[in-house]
């Protein structure tokens, strides 16, 4: 009876501190969970779902842009369909932190893995870096050294540009106009930095959806591409081709990629489960065996194929203001795309 007593007072005493209880059975992976995405190019929304299912989850997975992906969060935010948000970079996730769309969770895995690019609130945690780069058709003369130099009318419609609703074109865009910071200029920029801005942005092919931008370079219609650098991996396999890739002196922009849970998930447990799995060395050394990722986790990374770690051999991450440019960005791109983007 003792023993009881106990029992029930020490389980009332958790509760009462706000601890669950430890139980004992397992969480049901056979329930679905809706995974929202913008790494779900070039097959990887396929891999995931298989290989999950191989290990008994069973994903829905959406992909969408990464602003797409908060804009849809937001919009569902009293009726939240999502469970599991993957793949976007700090930007996307602050504003989510700010709306209420995010719940605290920790993961397994977070040994030796850089604690500067872990979210301080622990909402997101890193599972890779993904250098963004210009690249450039092999016999291309002319390549440039820095971002900044497209402003010159040399390079006029000789490069592609991804649409700035996009991770990739807006964190690159980002990382040229901060340079130029001035609290008495429009929207914290100094006027060179739009001058500049406007200069890209009006000499550039903007890609239009369905067009092969990697195959354009290789026959040399747009000798240039911005790119994110799994995905130059990947292509120079496939095409058996070899890039010409861009390294200015002050670095590329990095672009982390987080995971994190979906504020309102009725599968909480199942997303910490599924998200300790996916955050792994060993699932996320084969993501970057299939798809050419950095990863963040430190046994994994020990790990990645010779072409990966030759490429990062040769980049440096550019140091940037997240921060400000997490406070600014939306206005930024609104003013891009008003009076800079051709069309």
């Amino acid at each position: 009876m003792k023993k009881v007593l106990v029992a029930v007072l020490t389980g009332t005493m958790i509760v009462s501190m706000g601890i669950s209880p430890v139980c004992a059975e397992e969480v049901d992976k056979s329930a679905a969970l809706v995974v929202y995405t913008n790494s779900g190019t070039d097959g990887r929304d396929e891999w995931l779902t298989n290989r999950a299912a191989e290990d008994g989850f069973n994903l829905q997975v959406v992909h969408l842009g990464g602003s797409a992906v908060t804009e849809r969060m937001i919009a569902e935010k009293n009726n939240p369909l999502c469970d599991v948000v993957f793949g976007l970079n700090s930007i996307e996730y602050e504003k989510m932190k700010a709306v209420d769309l995010l719940e605290k969770w920790e993961p397994n895995w977070t040994d030796g893995v850089d604690e500067s690019l872990i979210d301080k609130d622990g909402f997101y945690y890193p599972v890779s870096t993904t250098p963004l780069l210009l690249i450039g058709n092999a016999d291309y003369e002319d390549m440039p050294s820095d971002w900044t130099d497209l402003a010159h009318e040399k390079y006029k419609g000789l490069y592609q540009l991804h649409g700035l609703e996009g991770g990739t074109d807006k964190t690159v865009y980002a990382s040229i106009i901060s340079r130029y910071p001035d609290e008495e200029g429009e929207l914290g920029i100094a006027d060179e930095g739009w001058e500049l801005a406007k200069a890209i942005y009006g000499n550039a092919h903007n890609i239009a959806e369905g067009e092969d931008s990697i195959g354009e370079v290789i026959d040399g219609t747009y000798p240039m591409d911005e790119h994110w650098a799994s995905g130059v991996l990947m292509e120079q396999k496939e095409r058996d081709y070899q890039f010409q890739i861009m390294t200015p002196e002050v670095g590329e922009p990095f672009v982390v990629e987080s995971v994190a849970i979906a504020k309102g998930t009725k599968n909480y447990d199942l997303c910490v489960e599924f998200l300790n799995w996916l955050g792994s060395a060993e699932i996320q050394l084969e993501w970057s065996d299939n798809f050419g990722t950095i990863p963040c986790q430190a046994k994994a990374l020990e790990g990645v194929s010779e072409d990966v770690s030759g490429l990062m051999e040769s980049l440096k991450a550019q140091d940037l203001d997240w921060g400000f440019i997490a406070e600014n960005i939306d206005a930024w791109v609104e003013k891009a795309e008003l009076e800079f983007v051709q069309y």
